[in-house]
């Protein structure tokens, strides 16, 4: 382990984040909010850690998986504590290990909450809140890459580490470039969404974190009942950009290529919407009869399903109160996720077609035993070694799963309930069913099973390897 390089970028990190909190700082100045001295006692706490960690370059460059990995779960870990720094200092969450489930929630774009009523947290936390959805949601080690020169090509390691999925490619010949392209395509899309919600006359405040919420697919409100209060125009553009920023970003990078039809190649992109258009559906004949009107029954359908698929967590309407089969859709939804490339969690569509792919390949062995038949997606051959990360991934995630709903357990709520905390975390979704429904929120659970559903958000938004690598010996040996 070449622990001078993990440090040197744990340092730009803490760095990074201090930058982070100063529009907070701006959000305090303008609503004359006290309590963003918080932010200044952080930024400078997180700076002088950091800048002695970044000072100089480690003479040692050498940069493997192992480092990559270890970066990113430690990066990771240190921009969440120090995150959760401003909740304590600032008395909104005294509680520092609330605090830090806030803040991971928020980093990992979870969007599940400890908070019972946010329309009395000062606006400078409800930005900061807001704020790291959109850091986390591209990843804070991919902003640092289109930044910094950190170790030539092997800095793929870090973007292989950070980002979902079951594989990452690069967009250009160089991964600074495509950690460029990726923030681009980014923030453009986070600038035209800001500006179509002020076109529906939604206050500035309000766009910046909502879309910030959406960019990230976080879920954080700022208001107690989420997006139900704003107009069906308002929510309409948030559902749009929820199910698009789904998308894996490569899709957009072959669009902005003119490459059109090598885009709509992707199989997981056509799967991603055959899905959703699948449960829209379905949802919306169930509930069509709750609702006075049509419209207001599949908007309803739409932005839940957008909501859930993509890990974003708003909500429009009590969808605990659905019939069971609307809800176990959306419960499926949970673990179905997003686009692997894409700022969604969940076990992602690639992935799910993947192990479709090998289990049908099993059946077909079955019948015709001399057959010899690869694998393919999108035309091309899927390498054994991806094969068999999508299969040890499977694995570990239910064994995840399966402990983390005996250890939630303990605090004796319901299983339900337990269920779908530990699905919710896990896949980084942000509500589930019961007392964590869109009404309700997680402030009742233990210390204890608050830490468990923790290590499930950072596992769930690391794709569980770089996380269970740091309990691993071998992995700390120096070289």
């Amino acid at each position: 382990m070449n622990y001078s390089m993990v440090m040197y970028i744990v340092g730009w990190i803490l760095n990074f984040e201090a930058a982070f909190m100063l529009p907070s700082c701006l959000v305090a100045v303008i609503y004359q909010e006290k309590c963003g001295i918080s932010f200044l006692i952080t930024m400078a706490a997180a700076l002088v850690i950091g800048i002695p960690l970044t000072v100089r370059k480690p003479k040692n460059k050498d940069f493997h998986s192992r480092e990559g990995f270890a970066s990113v779960a430690l990066g990771w870990i240190v921009l969440s504590i120090v995150g959760a720094v401003p909740f304590v200092i600032s008395g909104v969450i005294p509680n520092p290990v609330e605090a830090l489930f806030e803040a991971v929630s928020g980093f990992t774009t979870t969007g599940s909450s400890v908070l019972t009523n946010v329309e009395v947290v000062p606006r400078c936390i409800l930005f900061w809140r807001s704020f790291t959805h959109w850091i986390g949601g591209m990843g804070v080690l991919v902003f640092i890459m289109a930044i910094l020169p950190l170790s030539g090509g092997k800095n793929i390691n870090l973007m292989r580490a950070e980002s979902p999925g079951p594989s990452v490619t690069k967009m250009t010949s160089k991964i600074k470039s495509t950690a460029k392209v990726l923030y681009q395509i980014y923030i453009v899309m986070t600038i035209i969404q800001i500006i179509l919600l002020l076109t529906g006359k939604m206050p500035l405040f309000d766009a910046l974190t909502i879309t910030f919420g959406t960019a990230g697919t976080g879920g954080f409100g700022i208001k107690n009942d989420s997006l139900a209060g704003y107009s069906p125009y308002l929510q309409y553009v948030v559902t749009t950009f929820m199910i698009l920023f789904g998308v894996n970003f490569n899709f957009y990078f072959l669009l902005l290529l003119k490459k059109p039809i090598e885009a709509l190649k992707s199989e997981e992109v056509r799967w991603y919407f055959g899905i959703i258009a699948a449960a829209v559906l379905v949802i919306f004949l169930y509930i069509r009869s709750s609702y006075p009107t049509a419209e207001e029954a599949f908007r309803h359908s739409a932005f839940q399903v957008g909501s859930i698929i993509t890990t974003t967590g708003y909500a429009t309407t009590d969808f605990n109160l659905w019939a069971q089969v609307p809800r176990t859709i959306l419960v499926m939804l949970m673990f179905v996720g997003a686009c692997a490339g894409s700022t969604g969690g969940g076990i992602k569509v690639s992935r799910i077609l993947i192990l479709g792919k090998t289990i049908r390949k099993e059946l077909n062995q079955l019948v015709h035993p001399t057959g010899v038949k690869k694998l393919q997606m999108d035309g091309r051959l899927i390498s054994h070694e991806v094969l068999r990360a999508a299969n040890v991934y499977m694995i570990i995630y239910i064994l995840i799963f399966a402990f983390s709903v005996l250890l939630v357990g303990i605090d004796d709520f319901d299983l339900v309930t337990n269920f779908t905390a530990v699905a919710t975390t896990l896949n980084n979704v942000g509500p589930g069913l019961e007392m964590v429904g869109p009404t309700g929120n997680f402030s009742a659970f233990s210390n204890g099973t608050t830490l468990v559903m923790i290590f499930d958000m950072l596992a769930g938004r690391l794709e569980l390897f770089p996380l269970l690598l740091l309990f691993h010996p071998g992995a700390w040996k120096k070289f």
